[in-house]
Protein backbone atom coordinates (compact mmCIF):
# COMPACT_ATOMS: atom_id res chain seq x y z
CA UNK A 1 0.00 0.00 0.00
CA UNK A 2 1.23 3.72 -0.80
CA UNK A 3 2.52 5.65 1.75
CA UNK A 4 -0.03 8.99 2.41
CA UNK A 5 1.54 11.91 1.47
CA UNK A 6 1.67 14.47 3.81
CA UNK A 7 2.07 18.45 4.30
CA UNK A 8 4.93 17.95 6.02
CA UNK A 9 6.40 15.69 3.06
CA UNK A 10 5.83 18.65 0.66
CA UNK A 11 6.98 20.99 2.30
CA UNK A 12 10.52 18.48 2.63
CA UNK A 13 10.61 18.81 -0.88
CA UNK A 14 10.28 22.29 -1.91
CA UNK A 15 12.59 22.96 1.35
CA UNK A 16 9.77 25.46 2.47
CA UNK A 17 7.75 25.56 6.03
CA UNK A 18 4.75 23.54 6.66
CA UNK A 19 2.71 26.51 7.19
CA UNK A 20 3.60 27.96 4.03
CA UNK A 21 2.67 24.81 1.84
CA UNK A 22 -0.69 24.66 4.50
CA UNK A 23 -1.31 27.88 3.30
CA UNK A 24 -1.69 27.11 -0.34
CA UNK A 25 -3.28 23.94 0.15
CA UNK A 26 -5.90 25.21 2.28
CA UNK A 27 -6.16 28.78 0.60
CA UNK A 28 -6.21 30.28 3.83
CA UNK A 29 -3.64 33.83 4.29
CA UNK A 30 -1.64 35.51 1.64
CA UNK A 31 1.09 34.12 -0.40
CA UNK A 32 2.35 34.75 -4.50
CA UNK A 33 0.68 33.41 -6.97
CA UNK A 34 3.91 31.72 -7.94
CA UNK A 35 5.05 30.57 -4.65
CA UNK A 36 1.28 28.92 -4.36
CA UNK A 37 1.06 27.43 -8.04
CA UNK A 38 4.77 25.98 -7.28
CA UNK A 39 3.12 23.82 -4.42
CA UNK A 40 -0.17 22.88 -6.14
CA UNK A 41 2.12 21.44 -8.90
CA UNK A 42 4.44 19.78 -6.23
CA UNK A 43 1.33 18.39 -4.38
CA UNK A 44 -0.28 17.06 -7.75
CA UNK A 45 2.85 15.65 -8.58
CA UNK A 46 3.12 13.86 -5.74
CA UNK A 47 -0.33 12.24 -5.78
CA UNK A 48 -1.57 14.71 -2.15
CA UNK A 49 -5.06 13.25 -2.09
CA UNK A 50 -7.28 16.61 -2.62
CA UNK A 51 -5.06 17.63 -5.91
CA UNK A 52 -4.08 13.86 -7.81
CA UNK A 53 -7.39 15.16 -9.88
CA UNK A 54 -6.73 18.11 -11.36
CA UNK A 55 -4.15 17.84 -14.96
CA UNK A 56 -4.13 21.93 -14.03
CA UNK A 57 -1.09 20.88 -11.64
CA UNK A 58 0.53 18.08 -13.52
CA UNK A 59 4.57 18.64 -13.67
CA UNK A 60 6.04 21.28 -16.13
CA UNK A 61 7.63 20.21 -18.89
CA UNK A 62 6.77 17.56 -21.51
CA UNK A 63 3.48 15.36 -21.19
CA UNK A 64 3.96 11.39 -20.89
CA UNK A 65 2.73 9.54 -23.36
CA UNK A 66 0.20 8.57 -22.07
CA UNK A 67 -1.19 11.89 -21.28
CA UNK A 68 0.01 12.62 -24.82
CA UNK A 69 -2.41 10.41 -26.67
CA UNK A 70 -5.46 11.24 -23.73
CA UNK A 71 -8.18 12.51 -25.47
CA UNK A 72 -8.88 16.40 -25.37
CA UNK A 73 -12.00 15.08 -22.97
CA UNK A 74 -10.63 12.63 -20.98
CA UNK A 75 -11.38 14.33 -17.71
CA UNK A 76 -15.42 14.63 -18.64
CA UNK A 77 -16.20 11.42 -20.11
CA UNK A 78 -19.31 12.50 -21.79
CA UNK A 79 -17.49 15.91 -23.67
CA UNK A 80 -19.30 18.65 -22.41
CA UNK A 81 -16.86 21.22 -21.57
CA UNK A 82 -18.72 24.21 -20.58
CA UNK A 83 -18.67 26.15 -17.34
CA UNK A 84 -22.34 28.18 -17.48
CA UNK A 85 -21.89 31.12 -15.10
CA UNK A 86 -25.60 32.34 -14.08
CA UNK A 87 -26.29 35.62 -12.61
CA UNK A 88 -29.20 38.41 -12.07
CA UNK A 89 -27.48 41.07 -12.91
CA UNK A 90 -24.25 42.62 -14.75
CA UNK A 91 -21.29 42.22 -12.50
CA UNK A 92 -18.90 45.46 -12.76
CA UNK A 93 -15.61 46.04 -12.30
CA UNK A 94 -16.22 47.01 -9.01
CA UNK A 95 -17.97 43.78 -7.71
CA UNK A 96 -15.63 41.60 -5.35
CA UNK A 97 -16.22 38.76 -8.20
CA UNK A 98 -14.71 40.59 -10.83
CA UNK A 99 -11.33 39.16 -9.87
CA UNK A 100 -12.26 36.28 -8.18
CA UNK A 101 -13.94 35.16 -12.26
CA UNK A 102 -10.41 35.87 -13.71
CA UNK A 103 -8.80 33.65 -11.31
CA UNK A 104 -11.95 31.37 -11.68
CA UNK A 105 -11.57 31.35 -15.06
CA UNK A 106 -8.06 31.15 -15.67
CA UNK A 107 -7.85 27.96 -13.71
CA UNK A 108 -10.79 25.94 -15.90
CA UNK A 109 -9.03 27.09 -18.90
CA UNK A 110 -6.20 25.16 -17.87
CA UNK A 111 -8.68 22.18 -17.52
CA UNK A 112 -9.99 22.49 -21.16
CA UNK A 113 -13.06 24.07 -19.99
CA UNK A 114 -14.91 27.28 -21.25
CA UNK A 115 -17.29 29.62 -19.16
CA UNK A 116 -19.81 31.05 -20.91
CA UNK A 117 -22.37 33.83 -19.51
CA UNK A 118 -25.93 33.62 -18.78
CA UNK A 119 -27.97 36.08 -17.55
CA UNK A 120 -31.00 35.41 -16.23
CA UNK A 121 -34.16 37.75 -16.86
CA UNK A 122 -36.75 38.57 -14.28
CA UNK A 123 -39.20 36.59 -16.04
CA UNK A 124 -37.38 33.78 -16.14
CA UNK A 125 -36.21 34.62 -12.10
CA UNK A 126 -40.09 34.83 -11.73
CA UNK A 127 -41.21 31.29 -13.97
CA UNK A 128 -38.03 29.45 -12.50
CA UNK A 129 -36.56 28.86 -15.80
CA UNK A 130 -33.66 28.43 -16.87
CA UNK A 131 -32.54 31.31 -19.39
CA UNK A 132 -33.04 30.82 -22.77
CA UNK A 133 -30.20 30.22 -24.43
CA UNK A 134 -28.69 27.53 -22.00
CA UNK A 135 -28.09 24.02 -23.13
CA UNK A 136 -28.00 21.45 -20.75
CA UNK A 137 -26.08 18.61 -23.40
CA UNK A 138 -23.40 20.85 -23.62
CA UNK A 139 -22.69 21.78 -19.47
CA UNK A 140 -20.67 20.11 -17.79
CA UNK A 141 -21.06 22.35 -14.39
CA UNK A 142 -22.86 25.88 -13.09
CA UNK A 143 -21.68 28.38 -11.37
CA UNK A 144 -24.50 31.19 -9.42
CA UNK A 145 -23.57 34.79 -8.62
CA UNK A 146 -26.12 37.21 -7.89
CA UNK A 147 -28.72 34.71 -7.61
CA UNK A 148 -30.47 35.15 -4.05
CA UNK A 149 -33.71 33.29 -5.53
CA UNK A 150 -34.21 30.65 -2.81
CA UNK A 151 -36.71 29.30 -4.91
CA UNK A 152 -34.96 29.38 -8.42
CA UNK A 153 -31.68 28.28 -6.36
CA UNK A 154 -33.90 24.58 -5.79
CA UNK A 155 -35.15 24.51 -9.11
CA UNK A 156 -30.88 24.46 -10.04
CA UNK A 157 -30.64 21.94 -7.20
CA UNK A 158 -32.41 19.99 -9.07
CA UNK A 159 -31.16 19.95 -12.77
CA UNK A 160 -28.81 17.22 -11.84
CA UNK A 161 -25.67 19.34 -12.79
CA UNK A 162 -22.72 19.83 -10.23
CA UNK A 163 -23.54 23.40 -9.16
CA UNK A 164 -21.93 25.75 -7.01
CA UNK A 165 -23.33 29.15 -4.98
CA UNK A 166 -20.76 31.53 -4.43
CA UNK A 167 -23.01 32.90 -2.07
CA UNK A 168 -26.65 31.79 -1.78
CA UNK A 169 -30.00 33.13 -1.00
CA UNK A 170 -30.93 33.11 3.02
CA UNK A 171 -30.79 29.53 3.84
CA UNK A 172 -32.01 30.06 7.58
CA UNK A 173 -35.04 28.06 8.87
CA UNK A 174 -34.94 26.64 5.40
CA UNK A 175 -33.86 22.94 3.63
CA UNK A 176 -30.10 23.19 2.55
CA UNK A 177 -29.62 23.64 -0.97
CA UNK A 178 -28.54 20.18 -2.38
CA UNK A 179 -24.63 21.75 -3.97
CA UNK A 180 -21.67 23.36 -2.72
CA UNK A 181 -21.78 26.55 -1.20
CA UNK A 182 -18.26 29.23 -0.88
CA UNK A 183 -18.67 32.55 0.54
CA UNK A 184 -16.44 34.29 2.43
CA UNK A 185 -15.84 34.86 6.22
CA UNK A 186 -18.40 36.90 7.45
CA UNK A 187 -18.53 36.58 10.93
CA UNK A 188 -15.04 37.36 12.68
CA UNK A 189 -14.03 41.00 10.86
CA UNK A 190 -17.22 41.95 11.85
CA UNK A 191 -17.12 41.14 15.03
CA UNK A 192 -13.12 42.22 15.60
CA UNK A 193 -14.60 45.67 14.21
CA UNK A 194 -17.39 45.99 16.77
CA UNK A 195 -14.81 44.73 19.43
CA UNK A 196 -12.46 47.48 18.47
CA UNK A 197 -15.11 50.38 17.94
CA UNK A 198 -15.93 48.95 21.51
CA UNK A 199 -12.50 49.58 22.66
CA UNK A 200 -12.38 52.91 21.36
CA UNK A 201 -15.54 53.67 23.62
CA UNK A 202 -18.03 53.44 21.45
CA UNK A 203 -20.91 52.10 22.59
CA UNK A 204 -24.32 53.13 19.93
CA UNK A 205 -23.07 50.71 17.19
CA UNK A 206 -25.81 50.22 14.51
CA UNK A 207 -26.10 48.21 11.30
CA UNK A 208 -27.47 48.97 7.91
CA UNK A 209 -28.38 46.77 4.98
CA UNK A 210 -31.12 44.42 4.38
CA UNK A 211 -30.34 41.26 6.15
CA UNK A 212 -32.49 39.02 4.28
CA UNK A 213 -30.68 40.16 0.52
CA UNK A 214 -28.59 37.05 0.77
CA UNK A 215 -26.78 34.65 3.01
CA UNK A 216 -23.89 36.65 3.42
CA UNK A 217 -25.74 39.92 4.24
CA UNK A 218 -27.19 37.84 6.44
CA UNK A 219 -24.30 36.24 8.13
CA UNK A 220 -22.70 39.85 8.54
CA UNK A 221 -25.99 40.84 10.48
CA UNK A 222 -26.23 37.91 12.83
CA UNK A 223 -22.34 38.69 13.83
CA UNK A 224 -23.43 42.29 14.59
CA UNK A 225 -25.93 41.34 16.77
CA UNK A 226 -24.15 38.16 18.48
CA UNK A 227 -20.45 41.14 19.04
CA UNK A 228 -23.11 44.01 20.45
CA UNK A 229 -24.95 41.53 22.73
CA UNK A 230 -21.92 39.68 23.99
CA UNK A 231 -20.17 43.45 24.31
CA UNK A 232 -23.02 44.46 26.64
CA UNK A 233 -24.12 47.10 23.52
CA UNK A 234 -27.91 46.57 23.23
CA UNK A 235 -29.07 48.85 25.44
CA UNK A 236 -31.14 51.68 23.63
CA UNK A 237 -29.13 50.61 20.37
CA UNK A 238 -31.66 49.94 17.40
CA UNK A 239 -30.98 47.42 15.24
CA UNK A 240 -31.26 48.82 11.91
CA UNK A 241 -31.44 45.55 9.09
CA UNK A 242 -33.65 48.03 6.71
CA UNK A 243 -36.07 46.28 4.51
CA UNK A 244 -34.56 47.51 0.90
CA UNK A 245 -30.95 48.48 -0.58
CA UNK A 246 -32.37 52.49 -1.13
CA UNK A 247 -30.56 55.19 -0.61
CA UNK A 248 -33.86 57.07 0.89
CA UNK A 249 -34.92 54.40 3.39
CA UNK A 250 -31.33 55.07 4.77
CA UNK A 251 -32.37 59.03 4.99
CA UNK A 252 -35.82 58.03 6.45
CA UNK A 253 -34.32 55.56 9.31
CA UNK A 254 -31.52 57.77 10.36
CA UNK A 255 -33.89 61.10 10.20
CA UNK A 256 -36.08 58.89 12.61
CA UNK A 257 -33.24 57.81 15.19
CA UNK A 258 -34.06 60.09 18.46
CA UNK A 259 -30.04 59.77 18.99
CA UNK A 260 -27.34 59.32 15.98
CA UNK A 261 -25.49 56.05 16.41
CA UNK A 262 -22.25 56.41 16.39
CA UNK A 263 -20.92 53.79 14.46
CA UNK A 264 -22.85 52.36 11.71
CA UNK A 265 -21.48 48.90 10.67
CA UNK A 266 -22.86 48.38 6.53
CA UNK A 267 -23.36 45.24 4.77
CA UNK A 268 -21.56 45.95 2.18
CA UNK A 269 -19.27 49.19 0.61
CA UNK A 270 -22.07 49.82 -1.52
CA UNK A 271 -24.53 50.60 1.40
CA UNK A 272 -21.58 52.45 3.29
CA UNK A 273 -21.60 54.58 0.34
CA UNK A 274 -24.81 55.35 0.08
CA UNK A 275 -25.65 55.79 3.82
CA UNK A 276 -22.38 58.48 4.08
CA UNK A 277 -25.02 60.47 1.35
CA UNK A 278 -27.50 60.14 3.27
CA UNK A 279 -26.13 61.69 6.24
CA UNK A 280 -24.86 64.32 4.11
CA UNK A 281 -27.92 65.33 3.24
CA UNK A 282 -28.88 65.33 6.58
CA UNK A 283 -25.75 67.60 7.51
CA UNK A 284 -23.86 64.76 9.31
CA UNK A 285 -20.13 64.24 9.05
CA UNK A 286 -18.31 60.82 8.76
CA UNK A 287 -15.80 60.63 10.27
CA UNK A 288 -16.97 64.03 12.89
CA UNK A 289 -20.55 62.96 13.37
CA UNK A 290 -20.28 59.33 12.57
CA UNK A 291 -17.94 56.35 12.11
CA UNK A 292 -18.74 53.89 9.18
CA UNK A 293 -17.56 50.59 8.13
CA UNK A 294 -18.33 49.23 5.12
CA UNK A 295 -17.63 45.41 3.74
CA UNK A 296 -15.89 43.95 -0.06
CA UNK A 297 -12.91 46.91 0.48
CA UNK A 298 -14.29 47.71 -3.11
CA UNK A 299 -12.26 50.26 -5.58
CA UNK A 300 -14.65 52.59 -4.07
CA UNK A 301 -13.77 52.07 -0.06
CA UNK A 302 -10.01 53.52 -1.27
CA UNK A 303 -11.10 56.52 -3.06
CA UNK A 304 -14.22 57.89 -1.30
CA UNK A 305 -14.03 60.67 0.67
CA UNK A 306 -13.30 59.82 3.16
CA UNK A 307 -11.76 56.65 2.60
CA UNK A 308 -14.08 54.11 3.77
CA UNK A 309 -12.83 51.23 6.66
CA UNK A 310 -13.70 48.08 4.92
CA UNK A 311 -13.09 44.17 5.22
CA UNK A 312 -11.51 42.95 2.55
CA UNK A 313 -12.22 39.60 0.03
CA UNK A 314 -9.33 37.95 -1.16
CA UNK A 315 -10.98 37.17 -4.78
CA UNK A 316 -7.70 35.34 -5.84
CA UNK A 317 -8.58 32.63 -3.63
CA UNK A 318 -12.20 32.39 -3.86
CA UNK A 319 -11.76 32.38 -7.52
CA UNK A 320 -9.06 29.30 -6.87
CA UNK A 321 -11.36 27.59 -4.85
CA UNK A 322 -14.29 28.00 -6.66
CA UNK A 323 -12.46 26.19 -9.38
CA UNK A 324 -11.33 23.63 -7.12
CA UNK A 325 -15.11 22.27 -5.62
CA UNK A 326 -16.70 22.77 -8.91
CA UNK A 327 -14.26 20.67 -10.49
CA UNK A 328 -14.08 18.31 -7.95
CA UNK A 329 -17.94 17.77 -8.14
CA UNK A 330 -17.56 17.53 -12.10
CA UNK A 331 -15.46 14.38 -11.38
CA UNK A 332 -16.86 13.11 -8.25
CA UNK A 333 -20.72 13.90 -8.05
CA UNK A 334 -21.54 11.83 -5.36
CA UNK A 335 -19.67 13.63 -2.84
CA UNK A 336 -20.88 15.05 0.20
CA UNK A 337 -22.09 18.89 -0.33
CA UNK A 338 -19.57 21.31 1.11
CA UNK A 339 -19.30 24.72 2.33
CA UNK A 340 -16.44 26.93 2.45
CA UNK A 341 -15.14 29.93 3.74
CA UNK A 342 -12.53 32.16 2.73
CA UNK A 343 -10.69 33.92 4.58
CA UNK A 344 -11.50 38.42 4.96
CA UNK A 345 -9.29 40.91 6.59
CA UNK A 346 -10.54 44.49 8.46
CA UNK A 347 -8.79 47.29 7.01
CA UNK A 348 -9.40 50.71 8.74
CA UNK A 349 -9.20 53.82 7.33
CA UNK A 350 -10.35 57.37 7.35
CA UNK A 351 -14.02 56.35 8.58
CA UNK A 352 -13.48 55.43 11.69
CA UNK A 353 -11.04 58.11 12.34
CA UNK A 354 -7.74 56.05 11.33
CA UNK A 355 -6.13 58.07 8.75
CA UNK A 356 -3.21 55.85 7.96
CA UNK A 357 -4.75 52.51 6.54
CA UNK A 358 -4.32 49.34 9.07
CA UNK A 359 -4.59 46.13 7.77
CA UNK A 360 -5.40 43.95 10.61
Amino acid sequence: MATRVTIQDIANELQLSRNTVSKAINNTGVLADATREKILRKAAEMGYKQFAYLPLFQPDGPPAPEAAAAPADAAQPDGKREIAMLTTCFLSNSHFSSLMLDRFQSEIHHLHYGMTIYRISPSELAARRMPASFDPERVAGIICFEVFDYAYAQMLCEQGIPLLFVDSPVTELKAPLKADLLYMNNHVEVQHFIQIMAERGKKRISFFGKAQHCQSFFERWAAYRSAVELLGLTEGVPYCATDSLKVEDYYNTLKGFDKLPEVIVCANDFVAIDVNRALETLGHSVPDDVWLCGFDDSQEASVMTPRLTSIHIHGQIMGFTAADLLMTRIKEPSLNYRTVYTETNLILRESTGDHEAKKL
